[in-house]
Protein backbone atom coordinates (compact mmCIF):
# COMPACT_ATOMS: atom_id res chain seq x y z
CA UNK A 1 0.00 0.00 0.00
CA UNK A 2 1.28 3.22 -0.77
CA UNK A 3 1.32 5.66 2.13
CA UNK A 4 0.79 9.48 0.79
CA UNK A 5 1.07 10.91 4.03
CA UNK A 6 4.57 9.92 4.90
CA UNK A 7 5.48 11.94 1.51
CA UNK A 8 7.88 15.72 3.08
CA UNK A 9 5.66 18.54 3.07
CA UNK A 10 6.03 21.91 1.02
CA UNK A 11 7.27 24.75 2.19
CA UNK A 12 4.06 26.35 1.17
CA UNK A 13 0.84 25.68 -1.26
CA UNK A 14 1.56 25.47 -5.10
CA UNK A 15 -1.84 27.28 -5.51
CA UNK A 16 -0.50 30.46 -4.17
CA UNK A 17 2.48 32.64 -5.34
CA UNK A 18 6.27 32.86 -3.29
CA UNK A 19 5.62 34.95 -0.87
CA UNK A 20 7.98 38.13 -0.39
CA UNK A 21 11.51 37.59 1.05
CA UNK A 22 12.07 41.06 1.48
CA UNK A 23 13.71 42.50 5.02
CA UNK A 24 12.67 45.72 4.23
CA UNK A 25 9.69 47.51 6.06
CA UNK A 26 8.47 50.75 5.98
CA UNK A 27 9.16 52.97 8.95
CA UNK A 28 7.58 52.73 12.40
CA UNK A 29 4.40 54.66 13.05
CA UNK A 30 4.48 57.64 15.73
CA UNK A 31 5.81 56.41 19.14
CA UNK A 32 3.92 56.02 22.19
CA UNK A 33 4.02 58.43 24.47
CA UNK A 34 6.53 57.62 27.13
CA UNK A 35 6.18 58.12 30.82
CA UNK A 36 6.36 61.71 30.72
CA UNK A 37 3.11 62.14 28.63
CA UNK A 38 5.24 63.37 25.88
CA UNK A 39 6.87 61.58 22.84
CA UNK A 40 10.46 61.26 22.40
CA UNK A 41 9.71 61.91 18.52
CA UNK A 42 7.61 65.51 19.09
CA UNK A 43 10.81 66.59 21.20
CA UNK A 44 12.90 66.18 18.65
CA UNK A 45 11.44 67.51 15.31
CA UNK A 46 11.21 70.87 14.40
CA UNK A 47 8.05 72.75 13.83
CA UNK A 48 6.77 72.99 10.47
CA UNK A 49 4.87 75.97 8.96
CA UNK A 50 2.10 75.24 7.75
CA UNK A 51 1.35 73.59 4.15
CA UNK A 52 -0.37 76.69 2.05
CA UNK A 53 -2.16 76.33 -1.23
CA UNK A 54 -0.59 78.99 -3.66
CA UNK A 55 -2.09 82.32 -4.30
CA UNK A 56 -1.80 82.36 -7.80
CA UNK A 57 -1.67 78.73 -9.76
CA UNK A 58 1.70 78.31 -11.75
CA UNK A 59 2.19 80.07 -15.03
CA UNK A 60 2.27 77.81 -18.16
CA UNK A 61 6.12 78.48 -19.47
CA UNK A 62 6.13 80.25 -22.57
CA UNK A 63 7.84 79.58 -25.72
CA UNK A 64 9.90 82.33 -25.53
CA UNK A 65 11.54 81.43 -22.52
CA UNK A 66 11.86 77.81 -22.93
CA UNK A 67 13.58 78.01 -26.61
CA UNK A 68 16.12 80.95 -24.63
CA UNK A 69 16.74 78.46 -22.07
CA UNK A 70 17.39 75.88 -24.42
CA UNK A 71 19.26 77.54 -26.83
CA UNK A 72 21.63 78.78 -23.89
CA UNK A 73 22.41 75.17 -23.02
CA UNK A 74 22.93 74.41 -26.54
CA UNK A 75 25.46 77.38 -27.25
CA UNK A 76 27.28 77.26 -24.04
CA UNK A 77 28.23 73.19 -24.08
CA UNK A 78 25.82 71.84 -21.95
CA UNK A 79 24.23 70.20 -24.56
CA UNK A 80 24.51 68.54 -27.69
CA UNK A 81 23.03 70.20 -30.90
CA UNK A 82 21.50 67.42 -31.71
CA UNK A 83 19.06 68.11 -28.45
CA UNK A 84 17.47 70.62 -30.70
CA UNK A 85 16.70 68.85 -33.76
CA UNK A 86 13.13 68.44 -33.19
CA UNK A 87 12.65 72.32 -32.11
CA UNK A 88 14.07 73.71 -35.17
CA UNK A 89 13.04 74.49 -38.84
CA UNK A 90 14.61 75.28 -41.93
CA UNK A 91 18.56 76.59 -42.13
CA UNK A 92 18.11 76.71 -37.69
CA UNK A 93 19.45 74.02 -37.07
CA UNK A 94 22.61 74.67 -39.92
CA UNK A 95 23.05 77.88 -37.96
CA UNK A 96 22.76 76.56 -34.18
CA UNK A 97 25.87 73.98 -35.23
CA UNK A 98 27.61 76.33 -36.85
CA UNK A 99 27.56 78.65 -33.45
CA UNK A 100 27.75 76.08 -31.16
CA UNK A 101 30.93 74.87 -32.65
CA UNK A 102 32.07 78.13 -32.43
CA UNK A 103 31.17 78.24 -28.33
CA UNK A 104 29.91 81.97 -28.06
CA UNK A 105 28.66 81.20 -24.41
CA UNK A 106 30.86 79.57 -23.07
CA UNK A 107 32.35 80.44 -20.07
CA UNK A 108 35.18 79.37 -17.34
CA UNK A 109 33.37 79.54 -13.88
CA UNK A 110 30.08 80.55 -13.82
CA UNK A 111 27.21 78.81 -15.76
CA UNK A 112 25.39 81.80 -18.75
CA UNK A 113 21.81 81.84 -17.28
CA UNK A 114 18.53 84.35 -19.03
CA UNK A 115 19.12 87.58 -17.68
CA UNK A 116 16.16 88.77 -19.43
CA UNK A 117 13.38 88.41 -22.54
CA UNK A 118 11.98 90.44 -24.95
CA UNK A 119 9.79 89.71 -28.30
CA UNK A 120 8.70 90.88 -31.03
CA UNK A 121 5.25 89.61 -32.76
CA UNK A 122 6.35 89.62 -36.40
CA UNK A 123 3.16 88.44 -37.36
CA UNK A 124 0.32 85.72 -37.03
CA UNK A 125 2.51 82.42 -35.60
CA UNK A 126 6.03 84.24 -35.56
CA UNK A 127 8.12 85.50 -32.82
CA UNK A 128 11.16 87.49 -32.98
CA UNK A 129 13.12 86.82 -29.53
CA UNK A 130 15.80 88.61 -27.85
CA UNK A 131 17.50 87.84 -24.66
CA UNK A 132 20.44 88.79 -22.92
CA UNK A 133 22.82 86.74 -21.45
CA UNK A 134 24.77 86.92 -18.33
CA UNK A 135 27.73 84.78 -16.97
CA UNK A 136 29.36 86.17 -14.27
CA UNK A 137 29.98 90.13 -15.32
CA UNK A 138 29.91 89.29 -18.69
CA UNK A 139 26.60 90.33 -20.75
CA UNK A 140 25.78 88.66 -24.38
CA UNK A 141 23.39 88.61 -26.56
CA UNK A 142 21.03 85.96 -28.25
CA UNK A 143 18.39 86.55 -31.15
CA UNK A 144 15.93 83.56 -32.50
CA UNK A 145 13.28 83.38 -34.14
CA UNK A 146 9.80 81.03 -33.54
CA UNK A 147 7.45 80.28 -35.67
CA UNK A 148 4.04 77.51 -35.19
CA UNK A 149 3.89 74.91 -37.55
CA UNK A 150 0.85 73.69 -38.70
CA UNK A 151 1.22 70.90 -35.68
CA UNK A 152 1.10 74.11 -33.55
CA UNK A 153 3.99 73.64 -32.31
CA UNK A 154 6.98 76.33 -31.96
CA UNK A 155 9.69 75.79 -33.81
CA UNK A 156 13.12 77.98 -34.01
CA UNK A 157 13.81 79.04 -37.65
CA UNK A 158 16.34 81.40 -37.14
CA UNK A 159 19.13 81.82 -34.72
CA UNK A 160 22.19 84.73 -34.06
CA UNK A 161 24.53 85.75 -31.35
CA UNK A 162 26.10 88.65 -30.99
CA UNK A 163 29.80 89.66 -32.51
CA UNK A 164 31.95 87.58 -29.98
CA UNK A 165 34.10 90.33 -27.83
CA UNK A 166 37.96 89.90 -28.42
CA UNK A 167 39.78 88.10 -25.13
Amino acid sequence: MNKVMSRTPHPRPRHRPPTRHDTRRPAPGPRRASAEGRTTAARTARPQPPRTAPLEPARPTRPTDLFADRLVAVLSGQRPVHWMLRHTAGRAYDDLARLAADGPLRTRGTRPVVHDIGYYVAGEGALEVFARIAAGSRLRALAFRLERGADLRWRCTAVETGPRSAP
